[in-house]
C-alpha cells in the first residue's frame, strides 16, 4: 500500500511555471508507476500525466503536450509535474494517483487505486 500527498500547487500568471510534488509514503514506491490527473470546476477528471515504475516511460495528455514534464526520484519517494506555459484553463485541482504494485499506468482514473488530497493550481489571465 502507498499513501500519497501533493504539493506545490498555487497561484501563477498565464504563461507561468509551477511544479507540484507527489510524496509516497513506504519502502516499495519504486514498484508504482504514477500519474497526474486535474478536475477543474463543474467538471470531469482529466488525465494529465503518467509515469511508469521504472520511470523509462512517460504519457501526456494532448492539452499538456510539450509544456509539462513528469519525472520522479525514487529515492525522495517523489514524483513531479512540472508545468510551463501556464493558461488560465489549466485552473484545477491537480491529483497524483497510483494503481497496484508493477501496474502499467493509464489515462483512466478508475484504474487507479490510491489517489492524493490534491493541490489546488490557479492560473490568472
Amino acid at each position: 500500500q502507498v499513501q500519497l500527498v501533493e504539493s506545490g500547487g498555487g497561484l501563477v500568471q498565464a504563461g507561468g511555471s509551477l511544479r507540484v510534488s507527489c510524496a509516497a509514503s513506504g519502502r516499495t514506491f519504486s514498484r508504482y508507476g504514477v500519474g497526474w490527473f486535474r478536475q477543474a470546476a463543474g467538471k470531469e477528471r482529466e488525465f494529465v500525466a503518467a509515469i511508469s515504475w521504472s520511470g523509462g516511460s512517460n504519457t501526456y495528455g494532448e492539452s499538456v503536450k510539450g509544456r509539462f514534464t513528469i519525472s520522479r526520484n525514487n529515492a525522495k519517494n517523489t514524483v513531479y509535474l512540472q508545468m510551463n506555459s501556464l493558461k488560465p484553463e489549466d485552473t484545477a485541482v491537480y491529483y497524483c494517483a497510483a494503481p497496484g504494485p508493477w501496474m502499467a499506468v493509464t489515462i483512466t482514473p478508475d484504474q487507479y487505486d490510491y489517489w492524493g488530497q490534491g493541490t489546488q493550481v490557479t492560473v490568472s489571465s
